[in-house]
């Protein structure tokens, strides 16, 4: 499975969609997270998990005893980089439109 399977999967669920777009805005901890979500702090742990094994987001230790999660930037690049094949397939697609155009 590549990577990027990986993370769309992931990404699929809403409620870690909504986990990674908030880790997206700074690194937080399972316990800052679980305060803006209708789920558990455990099922948070588990979505956290799904997401890491993904390649999207890692732990660090943090103060005491907790985990500090952030976007993981080389996950986040290789999806961008599946993306990034169909973009520049298009914009090939469209500069031989134009120039065909002007001929």
């Amino acid at each position: 499975m590549q990577t990027y399977d990986r993370a769309f999967d992931a990404l699929g669920d809403p409620t870690r969609r909504a986990l990674f777009e908030l880790l997206a805005t700074g690194p937080r901890s399972v316990g800052e997270l679980a305060k803006g979500f209708p789920v558990s702090r455990p099922a948070v742990s588990q979505h956290l998990k799904v997401l890491k094994d993904a390649g999207l987001v890692t732990a660090e230790a943090g103060p005491g005893n907790r985990r500090v999660y952030h976007v993981d930037a080389a996950g986040v690049a290789r999806v961008q980089m599946y993306f990034d094949r169909f973009w520049n397939r298009a914009l090939g697609a469209f500069q031989i439109a134009v120039e065909e155009k002007r001929t």
